[in-house]
């Protein structure tokens, strides 16, 4: 998503680049632009065989979005899901805990938003720049 957002200024980023860039084969990466673009956080910018962009700009794209394409909500343990049937539940002093926790690991990855984590890391490329430049100066 970080290498989406990179370019949704421009015509968007090919698959083949973001493989590149990050170090991911063609078939892994398939399924995770596949589960983007069912979550509606990604289109093609010109139809089939052109870049990726985002639907939406990246300030207002958590992480907790990005989470649930390729997972459902977040359950730290399997009694959180509302399906899960446990005979202990009426009187199990753990499972508020875990609620409490589930919902502070939700309320943390909503806070976060993809502009952010894209800002860290132009800023971290920066001073990787900054410092291999400086290594290159010093031989």
């Amino acid at each position: 998503m970080i290498e989406i957002a990179r370019e949704t200024e421009n015509e968007g980023i090919l698959q083949k680049t973001i493989a590149e860039r990050q170090n991911l084969s063609i078939k892994y990466l398939d399924h995770i632009i596949a589960a983007l673009k069912v979550s509606g956080l990604i289109i093609n910018y010109r139809g089939k065989k052109s870049g990726y962009i985002l639907t939406r700009p990246a300030d207002e794209i958590t992480l907790h979005d990005i989470y649930t394409s390729f997972n459902s909500d977040i359950e730290i343990v399997s009694c959180l899901n509302p399906t899960y049937q446990c005979e202990k539940e009426s009187h199990c002093a753990v499972k508020p805990f875990y609620i409490g926790l589930n919902n502070i690991i939700i309320e943390y990855l909503g806070s976060f938003t993809l502009h952010q984590l894209l800002t860290e890391q132009v800023t971290l490329e920066a001073i990787e720049n900054i410092s291999i430049g400086g290594e290159k100066d010093c031989v």
